[in-house]
């Protein structure tokens, strides 16, 4: 798996950001089964910037802590086959990786929701990775079993890896 992390903030909450990004991002893909190589791209910015973004790609004028653009729209949630059907759309042809889409990440909201939620920033960190990845694998949550299922993969994902609420 290949994790083009930029960080254009600076914002250091004294943990390691591509080290928990890339071992959440490697359980989810691992625990839906994805069968290929993959490549994401995470940006971590300010509450200022994501608001730009949440108010430029969704029309909410507010910030939000992440953002989550995938690639391509999948028939049912991580549902693989039709990646070799569409080969050219979704595999980077430098890498061979199937390239899954973006992530933005607002480090002030996972300082301010780790707060809020009286656990760490790393396990908020961890949070937003795994519920964005989801999203990148054709999950929602815009009814009420779709955000029970959400929930469960991504309490799934933390467990295995320890990351717990605190």
């Amino acid at each position: 798996m290949t994790l083009d992390l930029e960080d254009e903030y600076g914002l250091d909450l004294g943990f390691d950001y591509e080290k928990t990004a890339t071992e959440v991002i490697n359980q989810v893909l691992e625990e839906e089964g994805c069968p290929y190589e993959a490549q994401v791209n995470l940006l971590l910015t300010s509450d200022p910037e994501i608001h730009r973004m949440n108010m430029e790609y969704r029309e909410v004028d507010r910030p939000t802590d992440v953002l989550s653009f995938p690639q391509v729209e999948y028939e049912s949630p991580a549902d693989f086959s039709w990646a070799e059907e569409h080969e050219m759309d979704c595999f980077d042809p430098d890498t061979g990786e199937l390239f899954l889409g973006d992530i933005v990440i607002s480090l002030d909201k996972v300082k301010e929701q780790a707060e809020k939620y009286n656990h760490s920033v790393r396990r908020e960190f961890a949070f937003l990775v795994a519920h964005s990845m989801l999203h990148l694998l054709g999950y929602d949550h815009m009814t009420p079993e779709e955000a029970k299922d959400m929930e469960s993969r991504q309490s799934a994902v933390l467990e295995h890896l320890g990351i717990t609420r605190d």
